[in-house]
């Protein structure tokens, strides 16, 4: 009985701190200072020291082991036909109040800071059709510069020669180099593995995740190669605190382009110009059909090698899953969910106005 009675006030926190989160996320400012440059960076520091030596995934372990508990609740709840129903309902609640105590304390407050435009001074605003030709033209030049930087053939595809570990060695690079241009980037203490559900992540369309609890930088160790390098620094841009998911894969951007390996360049213009053409598409397809044509054609051998990739993991089930983590999202202050990925664009053509300028 005294053991419930614990159960029941740390349950009984859950609603308390909803309501806190639902206050301190409407004070981005607070959060900017206090959280984000705060208490956040050492805590982030914390995990990553502690947990960035074990080779594998520390956070997968757990997720398992409280997955494998749940499950076992579930069998014997129905074994003894609802037995102690309200007791484990306590218990239960009071594991969510920790888990969710840990999500927000740990990172989950990052959802709510100050946008990246403005921590970079990036002139962020609705763009014309006109600003965003212009950018995915630079971003074209650049693709194709290093492309054959790389090939030394317009009509080769990249093929990737580094393993994923030393992918993961190569990528805190990029972030040194960044991070003399805005020392608010400085990334240390490397936490990367390769996640050990890589194959369900497939299954449901992504290619990493940041361990909220663990600090830990997940990334899909199936997903194409010519990918991975920008993927793993969007990861790493999570442990550095940019939750929201555009300004993750701008900071993503940033790092790849700085670093000095041509691949994780590729990997870093790639993104970019996957994310500019599909909104050059979307407002006029003749100018996207000529934007294409410059492009390098192995660029575009890549491109399609990356489609058939992810077409053979095509499944009923995905697009249920996909709407279970947009709801996630906006539930954590992106109010357009999946979609907010694709708003980097916004931060591009900010970037290279504010470059050529």
């Amino acid at each position: 009985m005294h053991n419930l009675k614990k159960y029941f006030f740390v349950a009984l926190f859950l609603p308390i701190q909803v309501i806190f989160v639902l206050f301190i996320s409407q004070k981005p400012q607070w959060i900017e200072f206090y959280y984000s440059n705060g208490i956040y960076p050492y805590i982030s520091q914390f995990f990553r020291t502690i947990l960035g030596w074990i080779p594998f995934s520390v956070g997968d372990i757990i997720g398992f082991v409280l997955l494998y508990l749940l499950l076992k609740s579930i069998y014997f709840l129905i074994k003894k036909r609802f037995q102690n129903f309200l007791p484990k309902l306590v218990k239960f609640i009071a594991i969510l109040s920790i888990i969710y105590f840990c999500f927000y304390a740990f990172w989950g407050l990052n959802y709510f800071r100050e946008p990246l435009a403005k921590n970079l001074e990036l002139k962020q605003s609705t763009y014309t059709t006109e600003e965003l030709i212009s950018t995915t033209k630079q971003i074209v030049t650049e693709l194709n510069k290093v492309h054959l930087q790389i090939t030394k053939n317009d009509s080769v595809p990249v093929i990737v020669p580094y393993s994923q570990r030393e992918i993961y060695k190569l990528a805190p690079n990029g972030f040194q180099e960044l991070s003399k241009t805005y020392p608010q980037l400085t990334y240390q203490t490397s936490s990367i593995k390769s996640s050990l559900v890589s194959l369900f992540q497939s299954y449901n369309g992504t290619s990493g995740y940041l361990n909220p609890i663990t600090g830990e930088a997940q990334v899909n160790n199936m997903i194409p190669k010519t990918g991975y390098p920008a993927t793993t620094c969007h990861e790493m841009a999570h442990q550095i605190g940019w939750a929201a998911e555009n300004d993750a894969n701008f900071v993503s951007f940033l790092a790849s382009i700085a670093n000095k390996d041509l691949y994780f360049k590729y990997s870093g213009y790639r993104m970019a110009y996957n994310y500019c053409i599909g909104q050059v598409y979307k407002r006029d397809k003749e100018l996207g059909k000529e934007i294409a044509k410059t492009v390098n054609k192995g660029i575009y051998k890549d491109y399609k090698a990356t489609y058939l990739h992810w077409k053979q993991f095509k499944n009923p089930i995905e697009p249920y899953l996909k709407k279970g983590y947009n709801s996630y999202l906006k539930a954590n202050n992106q109010s357009k969910g999946i979609q907010s990925y694709s708003y980097v664009v916004d931060l591009l053509i900010a970037y290279f106005k504010k470059k050529s300028s």
